[in-house]
C-alpha cells in the first residue's frame, strides 16, 4: 500500500470529505493537524509548493493537491492505482 499523508485542520469540511473518500477506499493514512502548530503548517507549505490551504494530500511523497484534486483523480480512475502503488 502507498504511504498517504494528509495535512488537515479540525474544522475543515474539505478535509472531512478527503478523509472520507480515503476511508471509503479502505486505505490507511496519516493525518497531520496543522491548526495549532505553525511548524507543521510551514512544513506543509514547503512540501506543497507554497500552498497554504487544507487539506494538502501526499501519496508516496508525491503532492496530489487538495480535496478537489483527490476527487478528480478518483473520477478519472487514477486514484486507485496510486493508492495501491506502495512506493
Amino acid at each position: 500500500m502507498a504511504k498517504i499523508e494528509i495535512y488537515t485542520t479540525m474544522l475543515c469540511g474539505y478535509c472531512y470529505r478527503a478523509k472520507k473518500l480515503l476511508q471509503e477506499r479502505g486505505v490507511d493514512f496519516t493525518e497531520i493537524d496543522v491548526m495549532a502548530d505553525g511548524k507543521l503548517r510551514e512544513q506543509m507549505r514547503a512540501r506543497a509548493g507554497g500552498r497554504s490551504s487544507v487539506p494538502q494530500i501526499f501519496i508516496d511523497d508525491r503532492h496530489i493537491g487538495g480535496c478537489d484534486e483527490l476527487y478528480a483523480l478518483d473520477r478519472a480512475g487514477k486514484l486507485e492505482p496510486l493508492l495501491q502503488s506502495g512506493g
